[in-house]
């Protein structure tokens, strides 16, 4: 049995590769905001926006590879009613980082696996992440320091980094928060026999 990763994030596939999964990322690129953007507008909640961009890109995957089990995955950054993406660059980084700071946030991670069309695992997971009240000056040398990493990741931050100086509270896996649930993961893989026992 093969396993593809649909992805381009180097976290998922560094968590894959660090619990010694054999796989092969291939990213599937889809238009994000403009799922997304249907979604507010039809009143859709976060966790079904993210699994059906989850399913979105392994469904692109598996069109030409049908017998190979494809995991995809989507990350939505959720603070009060806001949807949150990537910023663009450092300004939105900023703007981003300034609305977040003190307050509670939401990654919601939903992750999938598809072999041709049949759908043989799903899961959902919702880290909830409180920033600190930062100074400005503080956001001024985190940003620095961070470079154009601070537009890599939704949320502007990188835990395993100068990021985790940012939280005061922190509820939820690691790996989830990271962008790939990797315990429920590794027990589905397990149950149909892609890891042993």
């Amino acid at each position: 049995m093969k396993l593809i990763l649909a992805s381009q994030s180097p976290y998922r596939a560094g968590l894959l590769r660090g619990a010694g999964i054999p796989f092969t990322a291939m990213p599937a690129y889809i238009d994000e905001g403009a799922v997304k953007h249907a979604a507010i507008l039809s009143g859709q909640n976060v966790a079904g926006t993210a699994m059906q961009l989850a399913r979105l890109k392994a469904e692109k995957i598996t069109r030409d590879h049908p017998d190979v089990l494809v995991i995809g995955g989507d990350q939505i950054l959720v603070c009060g009613n806001d949807w949150f993406d990537k910023p663009v660059d450092s300004a939105e980084a900023r703007s981003h980082l300034r609305r977040l700071r003190n307050r509670t946030h939401r990654l919601v991670t939903a992750t999938i696996c598809l072999r041709g069309n049949q759908n043989l695992w799903q899961h959902v997971e919702e880290p909830l992440l409180t920033m600190r009240d930062f100074s400005d000056a503080f956001l001024d040398s985190y940003l620095t320091a961070e470079g154009h990493h601070a537009t890599t990741t939704v949320g502007a931050y990188r835990l395993e980094d100068q990021g985790i100086q940012l939280f005061e509270r922190i509820d939820g896996h690691h790996s989830a928060i990271l962008g790939l649930p990797l315990l429920p993961l590794l027990g589905f893989l397990r149950r149909i026999g892609y890891l042993p026992n």
